[in-house]
């Protein structure tokens, strides 16, 4: 069951997942990041650059060892989708740099997950190690569960809005079952090395999480001054596309071990996406 899900199942679930996302979007999205350069362009490098720097930190100051090191630097390299759009949305923070920041960064990691991803295995696990990324088949992947399904989903959502509208929310239903469906799965098949990795990982996680989060929020308060834009930028670093992360662990590396720091990082974020936003909404009130 396990193979048949990550082989089959999850990528055709992803691709229905980007397809939502794709139906959230407009090509207005895109040229919005000129109204608010500054805005895109520090939230697009605290995704880019911020989160595999602060992963590697991470990495390094808990000693991980190598497949969980792997598995939270390619979470690092996965950003956030709608997700973020929502709890910015619940947040009162700037919904339109949300929504730009999807749009645009969405299509650029296809291109750098597989390079990063190949050098943490080579880096974390040794020269030595048999464990090797096909670079090419990881980017013709992504291409096909990621890009292509947010083309099509902003095609229909041009071509018929009411039917985008009435689906999508059902849709950001889904790929939330579809994550928890594999945490479990990626559970049962480590059996009692489960709590071992769990116990490993966690701190990790936990760190990468609110470090990054604190550390977006405090920049972009710093350097932007505007307080809905820095609670945008929180939410991007702090919410990262677990499903994307895990499709590239179990799918193409097919390791469960690699899996777990995306698993507890999922389980993780929501919880403090949901704090900061009760936080700001708050904060916002008085």
């Amino acid at each position: 069951m396990f193979a048949t899900l990550t082989q089959i199942g999850l990528p055709l679930a992803l691709i229905l997942i980007m397809t939502g996302v794709g139906m959230s979007l407009r090509v207005a999205d895109f040229s919005r990041v000129f109204l608010a350069p500054k805005g895109f362009l520090l939230g697009a490098l605290a995704q880019l650059l911020l989160l595999p720097l602060a992963a590697i930190a991470v990495i390094a100051v808990l000693d991980l060892q190598a497949e969980l090191a792997i598995g939270l630097f390619i979470l690092a390299l996965c950003p956030g989708g709608t997700t973020s759009n929502l709890y910015s949305y619940l947040s009162k923070a700037d919904v339109g740099l949300s929504v730009s920041l999807t749009a645009v960064v969405g299509f650029i990691t296809p291109f750098t997950i597989p390079l990063l991803a190949a050098w943490a295995i080579g880096f974390y696990a040794g020269a030595e190690t048999n464990l090797h990324l096909p670079v090419f088949r990881t980017w013709l992947t992504l291409m096909v569960v990621s890009v292509f399904p947010v083309l099509v989903g902003m095609l229909l959502r041009a071509k018929w809005p009411a039917f985008t509208k009435m689906t999508a929310p059902y849709i950001s239903t889904f790929s939330i079952l579809v994550l928890l469906l594999l945490i479990i799965s990626i559970a049962v098949d480590l059996g009692d090395e489960l709590w071992r990795y769990i116990v490993a990982a966690g701190p990790a996680a936990l760190l990468l999480n609110l470090g990054t989060m604190l550390l977006g929020y405090g920049l972009a308060k710093w350097l932007l001054k505007h307080e809905n834009q820095a609670r945008t930028i929180c939410l991007e670093v702090g919410l990262q596309n677990g499903t994307l992360a895990l499709l590239i662990t179990t799918g193409i590396l097919q390791s469960s071990a690699m899996s777990i720091a995306p698993s507890v990082y999922s389980l993780l974020m929501f919880g403090s996406a949901s704090v900061f936003a009760l936080w700001a909404r708050r904060n916002a009130a008085t």
